[in-house]
């Protein structure tokens, strides 16, 4: 594969932040590759390649490029199946059948992710997200790369914040550092959700 970093800053600066990760998580299952064999191949940690693939951190230029050698597949060919999102004009109007759902960590039960909106913006990339949370959802904490501000649509959430518990009701927010291992969790037996805006740091080789 020839790529070069000039070629996957060209492609990745119009495709949507949260296709990359997926798309190579659905690339390596094909070529029945272990995430710890792409690990290794790429000069990744494992760790790292998962939070890759779950969109808790969008890799560096030589990241991708390395992943997309170690899956053999040039990078306009990666990226030829994601929807880029629309040129900027000076606004963005968005209708709800707009928005894309997707997934995180596939062992996530009773979370549903919709992408809103995402852009990079003097190189700084964001997301913004509506979250729902079915009664009695849960995960692992997780960690991302990224800053994060909540703000609470409907019912109740409990956020953890490594050992700290806090409450959201409708109409409170929550600004944290996503590297402080974090869950929300429905506990009440009704829906919860709310919009999340993340903003996004590169992660470091």
């Amino acid at each position: 594969m020839q790529g070069t970093d000039t070629d996957a800053a060209k492609v990745t600066s119009s495709y949507i932040i949260h296709g990359i990760g997926p798309k190579i998580r659905e690339l390596r299952k094909e070529k029945g590759i272990l995430l710890s064999e792409l690990g290794e191949q790429s000069n990744l940690s494992t760790a790292m390649i998962s939070k890759i693939e779950n969109g808790r951190v969008i890799p560096t230029i030589p990241s991708l490029l390395n992943i997309l050698r170690a899956l053999d597949i040039e990078p306009e060919v990666f990226f030829a199946e994601i929807n880029g999102e629309p040129e900027f004009m000076g606004y963005i109007h968005l209708k709800p059948s707009d928005y894309k759902q997707y997934i995180k960590e596939e062992s996530a039960v009773g979370f549903l992710y919709r992408s809103i909106l995402e852009n990079t913006i003097d190189a700084k990339s964001f997301q913004i997200s509506h979250v729902s949370l079915e009664p009695n959802n849960h995960r692992p904490k997780v960690m991302t790369e990224a800053y994060e501000f909540l703000y609470i649509l409907e019912g109740e959430i409990v956020y953890y914040l490594n050992d700290e518990m806090i409450i959201l009701q409708a109409g409170e927010s929550l600004f944290f550092d996503g590297k402080i291992p974090h869950v929300p969790l429905n506990r009440s037996n009704r829906p919860a959700s709310y919009i999340v805006l993340y903003l996004f740091n590169s992660e470091s080789d």
